[in-house]
C-alpha cells in the first residue's frame, strides 16, 4: 500500500532549500562561462561559432542523453538524494577542471564532464520536491526550486565578473566549483528521499510497482501523455531563445556599451537575477490560485509571460547605446530597464512547465518525465540556442561588424513567438489529462506491463489516454 505522507515541516523545507542551493550551483557552474567568453575566446583564439559550440552543444548532448536513464533510475526506486549528491560532487570537480585547462580541447572535455554530472541533478530533484509537498502547493515549491537559475545567474554574473577582472578567468571556475563539494556532503547528511507518490491518491488499493519495461517503451509512453509534447516543444523553443540570450547578453553589453567584465556582470546579473527570481515566485503563487479553478492556466501563464517578454527583449537590444545614467562613476544604460522586465516575464515558463509535467505524470513517471522535458529543453535550448546565436553573430558580423551580435540575439529571441503557439496548443490536452487523473481513470502506476491478478486491471493500465474507470 501507499505510504502515508510525512507532514510538511522544517525538515521538508530544509530539504527544499538544500536542493535549491544545489541547483543554484548547478546553474552557476553551467553558465558562469557566459561572463568570461571574451577572455577565453582571446586566449584560445577561436570564433564565436566555436564558443557557441563550447557553451551549448558540447554540453547539451551529454546532459540530455544521460538525464533520461538517470531519471528512469530515480523513478524505479534508486535513492534520489544519493543521485543528486553524487552528481553534484562530480560536476563541481569538473567545473574546477575547466579553470585548469591549457588548450581548447581540454576546456571542451572538462565542459562535457560538467554535463555528465549535471545530468543527474534536475530530474531527481523535481521528482523529490513533488513528493515533499502536496499537489496544491507543488507549483510554488517547484518555483522555489527553480529560483536556482535566477540566483545562480546573479552570482555568476556579479561575482564571476569581479573574480575574472581581479584574478583572471580561470579563478572563476575554481572558486565556483569548490562549494558544490560541500553541498553534496550536506545533502547526504541532512536529507532523505521522502518516497514515491506519498501525496497521490491511492487507486483501488493497488500496490505501486516499478516500471520494468524497456527504456524506449517507457519513454514512448511518456511522450504519448496528452499535452506533454506541446509543453516540451514550447520549452524547447523558449529554451533556444533563453539560453542564446543568457549566454551572449553579457558579451553584447561588453561590446555594445564598452563595459568591463565586472561592470557588465553586475548590471546584467542584477537585472536578470533579481527580477527573474521575483517573476518565478510571482508566477508560482499566482498560477497555483488560477490553476485550482482551471488547470489550463498552468500552460496559459507561460504563454502570456513569453508574449510579454519578447518586445521587451527586442527593446533591450535596440535601445540607443549612448542613453545612460551615471551613478557616481558607474554608467547604467537606460536599456537595462527592458532587460529587467524581460527577465521578470521570461522567468514564468521554466518553473511552470516543470510543474505542469509533474502534474501530467504519475508518481512513477515524474523523474523520467522531467528528464524527458530536460531532453527537449537542453538539447534544443542549451544546445542550439548559444550555437545559433554565435553562428548568426559571425554571419551578420561580415556586413554589420560589431552589431552582428545584436541582430543575432534579436533573431534568436523571435523563436519565442513559435514557443507561445506550442503552449497555446497544449492547453486543451493538458486539461483533459488532468481531469482523467483526478477522476482516477488513469491508474497511479501507468505501465504497459504491470502484472496483476486480474486481466481487466492489466487492460486498464495498458492504455494511458483511454483507460477504463478503476474499480
Amino acid at each position: 500500500m501507499q505510504s502515508s505522507p510525512n507532514p510538511v515541516n522544517w525538515r521538508t523545507h530544509t530539504t527544499l532549500v538544500l536542493l535549491a542551493l544545489v541547483y543554484v550551483f548547478s546553474f552557476i557552474d553551467r553558465n558562469v562561462i557566459a561572463i568570461v567568453l571574451e577572455p577565453i575566446k582571446q586566449e584560445f583564439g577561436v570564433s564565436d561559432t566555436l564558443m557557441g559550440l563550447l557553451t551549448g552543444l558540447a554540453f547539451a548532448i551529454l546532459y540530455a542523453g544521460l538525464s533520461l536513464p538517470l531519471g528512469r533510475m530515480a523513478d524505479n526506486g534508486a535513492n534520489r538524494r544519493n543521485i543528486v549528491a553524487i552528481c553534484c560532487g562530480l560536476w563541481s570537480f569538473a567545473t574546477m577542471a575547466c579553470g585548469m585547462a591549457q588548450q581548447f580541447w581540454q576546456m571542451m572535455l572538462a565542459r562535457m564532464t560538467v554535463a555528465v554530472g549535471e545530468a543527474g541533478g534536475m530530474a531527481p530533484s523535481i521528482s523529490m520536491v513533488s513528493d515533499l509537498y502536496p499537489p496544491h502547493r507543488r507549483s510554488l515549491a517547484i518555483s522555489a526550486l527553480m529560483l536556482g537559475p535566477h540566483i545562480g545567474l546573479l552570482a555568476a554574473m556579479v561575482l564571476g565578473g569581479w573574480i575574472a577582472q581581479e584574478y583572471g578567468w580561470r579563478a572563476v571556475f575554481l572558486w565556483f566549483g569548490a562549494p558544490g563539494i560541500l553541498l553534496a556532503a550536506l545533502l547526504f547528511i541532512l536529507c532523505k528521499d521522502p518516497g514515491h507518490g506519498v501525496y497521490d491518491q491511492p487507486t483501488a488499493g493497488k500496490k505501486q510497482a516499478k516500471d520494468n519495461r524497456p527504456f524506449m517503451a517507457q519513454l514512448s509512453g511518456i511522450i504519448k501523455v496528452k499535452g506533454f509534447v506541446w509543453v516540451a516543444m514550447g520549452c524547447a523553443l523558449a529554451g533556444m531563445a533563453g539560453y542564446g540570450y543568457g549566454i551572449w547578453a553579457p558579451t553584447f553589453m561588453v561590446r555594445n556599451y564598452d563595459m568591463s567584465l565586472a561592470h557588465a556582470g553586475i548590471s546584467f546579473g542584477i537585472a536578470g537575477g533579481i527580477f527573474a527570481a521575483a517573476g518565478s515566485i510571482f508566477s508560482g503563487l499566482y498560477c497555483d490560485r488560477l490553476a485550482s479553478r482551471d488547470p489550463r492556466w498552468q500552460v496559459k501563464m507561460p504563454m502570456i509571460g513569453i508574449l510579454i517578454s519578447l518586445p521587451l527583449g527586442v527593446a533591450f537590444m535596440l535601445w540607443p547605446a549612448d542613453a545612460f545614467w551615471m551613478l557616481g562613476e558607474l554608467k547604467v544604460p537606460h536599456a537595462i530597464i527592458f532587460a529587467a522586465l524581460f527577465s521578470f516575464f521570461a522567468s514564468w515558463w521554466p518553473s511552470l512547465s516543470y510543474a505542469a509535467v509533474s502534474h501530467l505524470m504519475t508518481s512513477r513517471q515524474r523523474a523520467t518525465g522531467a528528464a524527458a522535458l530536460n531532453l527537449f529543453l537542453t538539447l534544443f535550448g542549451a544546445g542550439f540556442g548559444p550555437l545559433l546565436t554565435g553562428t548568426l553573430s559571425d554571419l551578420f558580423g561580415v556586413s554589420l561588424g560589431q552589431d552582428g551580435l545584436k541582430y543575432a540575439l534579436i533573431a534568436t529571441l523571435s523563436l519565442l513567438l513559435l514557443s507561445a503557439w506550442f503552449y497555446y496548443k497544449a492547453a486543451a490536452p493538458y486539461s483533459e489529462r488532468i481531469k482523467a487523473l483526478s477522476d482516477q481513470r488513469i491508474a497511479t502506476d501507468d505501465f504497459d506491463d504491470v502484472t496483476t491478478t486480474d486481466e481487466r486491471d492489466s487492460a486498464e493500465l495498458n492504455d494511458t489516454d483511454n483507460a477504463l474507470p478503476v474499480k
